[in-house]
């Protein structure tokens, strides 16, 4: 730490404390990381409704998100691996976040070339490796900004990823959504890789955090010793701390944590074509259901930080699950409604806050799973759970809406929801017992 840090430090009601550079390049890299999500998800799903695809084709790209549910598979690697040239130019952090950045703007800019309607194998190859590289981003920015400061500028550090992170969204989604409207697929996606510049020019400016973790893991003199080592510590024993804590109850958090958002995931991939479907314009869908959802989003998320700190954790993820659960029914309404903005509008402020206030407990939830000394592997884990079996299901939605209509599709992603509704009263009811004492048979 400089001894102007140092000084901002010391009183943090200093406005300057909140401009260093450490948390402006936070900011930039939050940016960089939201911008290629919804351009392989929301927006992408637009883009193939738009194209005249079939929905059941159309939901199977909800698959593309398995990269970011799966990316502590190769984590151990990005954290590890040198890369020719690179690594000895800019450093091990900055080197694989160049890679990520360059790779992604790449493949939007080959998406850009591209017809789905003639070409779909391979448009959907080169959304994949989108969705790769920026799930490779992601699992490297996260290690920056761990590394890049002490512990009690983390607080800060995460605010301005995730500032940086919501105005990506508004570009990606709502901006996308704008000029696809006055020009096209084509030309928005060649924009979007345009984007990706920012977070070239932010890895450039940011220096090279003094510690990269990783290498003390990697003990042992030969290369199966070495490599033994990094097995028991990055994943034996963080499972093994899992079971010593929870006992049989984590499958019981793990199943709950599995179910928490798979009426959203579900929905979701099917939202943008809904709209359109509907008799929306995108510039109507942009409008309201990404910039003014986005704000919606944003109260939701103040909402569930204060409910947490006032009631804890434990009666919000009820509070939490009930919300996902039957704000979905608002899409069901405007099924009967039509393409009316008050009802557009009516649907996103329900959806939106309890979005942002159950992403805001789901986030507190798992972090007080996790150990401190397995953070970053034990929440990977955790949040790779949530994930998996929503977009393996929403993959199939474009097929239930097909056989069901449009309204027993939403009636069936809010009737998905219950499960995990009752599960949050089991899991509300031991969650103090078991980061307490620990002395209940639920962990047995």
């Amino acid at each position: 730490m400089t001894a102007n840090d140092a000084s901002l430090a010391a009183d943090k009601r200093d406005w300057k404390y909140y401009l260093q550079e450490k948390v402006l390049v936070i900011f930039f890299l939050g940016f960089s990381s939201g911008l290629p999500f919804p351009l392989v998800y929301a927006t992408l799903s637009a883009w193939l409704e738009d194209a005249g695809l079939e929905r059941s084709t159309i939901s199977t790209f909800a698959w593309l998100g398995f990269a970011y549910s799966l990316k502590f598979v190769w984590a151990p690697l990005v954290d590890s691996l040198r890369l020719p040239v690179l690594t000895g130019i800019f450093g091990r952090r900055r080197a694989w976040m160049l890679l990520a950045q360059v790779s992604i703007g790449a493949s939007l800019l080959a998406l850009a070339g591209m017809d789905p309607r003639t070409n779909i194998e391979g448009f959907a190859i080169v959304a994949l490796a989108v969705a790769f590289a920026s799930a490779t981003q992601d699992i490297v920015i996260d290690a920056y900004r761990i590394e890049s400061a002490p512990d009690d500028m983390q607080g800060v550090l995460a605010a301005a990823y995730q500032y940086g992170y919501r105005i990506s969204l508004l570009i990606s989604m709502a901006g996308a959504l704008y000029l696809a409207d006055f020009g096209s697929w084509q030309m928005t996606y060649t924009a979007m890789a345009g984007c990706m510049v920012i977070g070239l020019l932010a890895t450039l400016w940011c220096r090279e955090p003094e510690s990269t973790g990783a290498a003390d893991i990697y003990t042992g003199d030969t290369y199966a010793a070495k490599m033994a080592s990094w097995f028991t510590h990055a994943v034996a024993e963080p499972f093994a701390d899992f079971f010593a804590r929870f006992g049989r109850f984590l499958f019981v958090i793990l199943l709950f944590v599995s179910l928490y958002r798979i009426s959203d995931y579900v929905l979701g991939i099917l939202a943008n074509p809904f709209y359109l479907a509907i008799g929306f314009t995108k510039s109507e869908v942009a409008t309201v259901a990404k910039i003014y959802g986005t704000w919606m989003t944003v109260i939701g998320v103040g909402a569930g930080g204060w409910a947490v700190l006032r009631y804890g954790v434990a009666r919000c993820l009820v509070i939490a699950t009930a919300l996902i659960m039957s704000t979905n029914l608002f899409f069901a309404v405007m099924t009967q409604v039509g393409p009316e903005i008050w009802m557009l509008g009516v649907t996103i402020t329900a959806d939106n806050i309890a979005q942002g206030f159950g992403g805001t407990v789901l986030i507190a939830y798992l972090s007080s799973l996790t150990n401190r000394d397995f953070t970053a592997t034990q929440y990977a884990l955790l949040s790779s759970f949530m994930a998996l079996l929503p977009k393996f299901l929403a993959g199939y939605s474009g097929n239930v809406q097909e056989s069901i209509g449009w309204l027993g599709f939403f009636l069936y992603a809010a009737a998905l929801g219950v499960p995990a509704i009752i599960l949050a009263f089991v899991v509300a009811r031991w969650h103090d017992s078991l980061l307490g004492d620990g002395e209940t048979d639920a962990g047995a």
